[in-house]
């Protein structure tokens, strides 16, 4: 069974930092996409970034310049946020895309994280 497990969310002021971690587990095929969407107060979900098996990385351009995605050996992702923003605030979720394709279209993703919360005080 696939489990995604984010950690990392919490409160900070803007222009601070935060690491998002993705721990994933019971993948049942070696080429996969993770990546991190994220969900504002009456917004609907957005792609952020992804990481596929070779390492490529897309990163939204709206964060582009302050939020970097790392990892995916292991079954770990990072995703490192600076120079937060009070739009930052959200709830951040991994998923995990077969295929490793390297996109941020949410129905290419079967595999879905339960959430953290991430909240960015001005």
């Amino acid at each position: 069974e696939v489990h995604l497990v984010e950690s990392g969310g919490g409160l900070v002021q803007a222009g601070g930092s935060l690491r998002l971690s993705c721990a994933a587990s019971g993948l049942p095929f070696d080429d996969y996409s993770i990546a991190w969407f994220r969900q504002a107060p009456g917004k609907e979900r957005e792609g952020v970034a992804c990481i596929s098996t070779d390492g490529s990385t897309y990163i939204r351009d709206s964060v582009k310049g302050r939020f970097t995605i790392s990892g995916h050996a292991k079954d770990t992702v990072y995703l490192q946020m600076n120079s937060l923003k009070p739009e930052d605030t959200a709830i951040y979720y991994c998923a995990v895309s077969q295929g490793a394709p390297l996109s941020i279209q949410q129905y290419l993703y079967d595999y879905w994280g339960q959430g953290t919360q991430v909240t960015v005080s001005s």
